[in-house]
């Protein structure tokens, strides 16, 4: 069988390098969660808030100047305005800004307002009809809140809103996605990195660069935090050196493994990053591809689909969409399965182009993992 063409699209024009090292910055998450425990802490205490401090996923603790905050009792407001760092990210400069209030009973109710976009399409992990914002973000603004008061005591009620988010969303592919009126509230750790720069795309060659010095002939290749953490627990045998965020520099990542001879390969990602390497896409910045739900369509019939599923899957809203039919039709793990030969297939394909000879061509596993990144759904062996 003839595979996809094997494309390596070139940085858009924001991500070339740059002549200065590039800062990290916060995510809409981090921000959101800082503004909300400085509009809680302001209602509790009666005093405004300049400055609040939050935990991060990782442990992290950090500090955020707050830009605005009013108390008008029974609530208050507070603002924190987005520092992306050098990330080319549309949300720069955006007003996280939470709305709290006192609510009769004990917990947290988190809502979205203006500017924070409505869910309207499944897909996204998130309940249609509720607000984008995902989880972690959640889980990072219930952990701040609960921090300014006892929230098993006392009631909350959360929205967080983004002045002019609604513009923003524009220049994402949120309404695309069924993501409608803003932005999503993101972030995994809280924390923006230049992924989609060039100077990324260097760290990655450098880290395979140090696992080859070090001896070691296996790269696992990550395509985030979630997926790095997950394949260290399915693959607890290899040292931490050998597991490389490659963030969306696949085939740059393939170059350099093949140039220190590795003997071993081993992908882990999620079904949208496979979907669209399996379709010979190894650069995946989201500006230079797209998810091929075409693709996915053909691999549902390959993997025993009928017609109607196939036809279901063509036109769904996501990969992950499409990996949730498969779960319900019951044909994840087939479906998974091809996914992943596929994938290995373009991978092996591509290095075979690079090796000198058979004698240095490494060999390819693919691993596709859930949403979490936490467990395996299916891999090529």
């Amino acid at each position: 069988m003839t595979g996809p063409e094997i494309r390596e699209p070139d940085l858009p024009r924001t991500a070339k390098v740059r002549q200065k090292a590039l800062r990290t910055g916060w995510t809409t998450g981090a921000c959101a969660a800082a503004a909300a425990k400085a509009a809680v802490t302001a209602l509790d205490t009666g005093e405004i808030q300049r400055e609040v401090e939050i935990g991060l996923p990782a442990g992290q603790r950090v500090s955020f100047p707050v830009d605005a905050c009013e108390i008008s009792p029974p609530a208050a407001q507070a603002m924190v305005v987005k520092d992306a760092g050098d990330d080319p990210d549309v949300t720069h400069g955006a007003r996280l800004t939470a709305n709290v209030r006192w609510r009769d009973e004990p917990g947290i109710e988190l809502d979205g307002g203006e500017g924070v976009g409505v869910v309207t399409k499944p897909g996204l992990g998130l309940e249609v009809g509720g607000p984008a914002i995902n989880p972690v973000p959640r889980a990072m603004i219930t952990q701040s809140v609960a921090e300014a008061v006892d929230v098993t005591r006392t009631g909350v009620r959360v929205v967080i809103s983004v002045p002019d988010g609604e513009k923003m969303a524009r220049k994402t592919t949120n309404a695309r996605l069924g993501i409608i009126g803003g932005i999503s509230i993101l972030g995994t750790t809280g924390i923006v990195r230049p992924f989609s720069t060039a100077s990324w795309r260097a760290s990655v060659e450098q880290a395979i660069s140090v696992l080859a010095a070090q001896g070691e002939d296996t790269v696992v290749l990550c395509t985030g935090g979630r997926t790095e953490r997950g394949a260290m627990r399915l693959l607890p045998e290899l040292p931490e050196v050998c597991f490389v965020e490659v963030g969306d520099f696949t085939g740059a990542a393939l170059r350099k493994a093949v140039e220190h001879s590795l003997a071993r390969i081993v992908f882990v990602g999620m079904a949208g990053k496979l979907t669209k390497l399996a379709a010979g896409v190894l650069m995946t910045h989201y500006t230079r591809s797209k998810v091929s739900l075409g693709l996915l369509g053909d691999i549902t019939r390959a993997a025993g689909g009928d017609a109607e599923l196939a036809d279901e899957v063509a036109v769904a809203n996501t990969a992950r969409h499409a990996a949730e039919l498969w779960e319900t039709a019951g044909l994840l793990p087939a479906a998974g399965r091809e996914l992943c030969e596929r994938t290995a297939e373009v991978l092996s394909r591509f290095a075979r182009e690079l090796a000198p000879d058979a004698a240095t061509l490494p060999s390819v596993r693919v691993i596709m993992v859930d949403f979490t990144g936490q467990n395996q759904i299916a891999s090529t062996q």
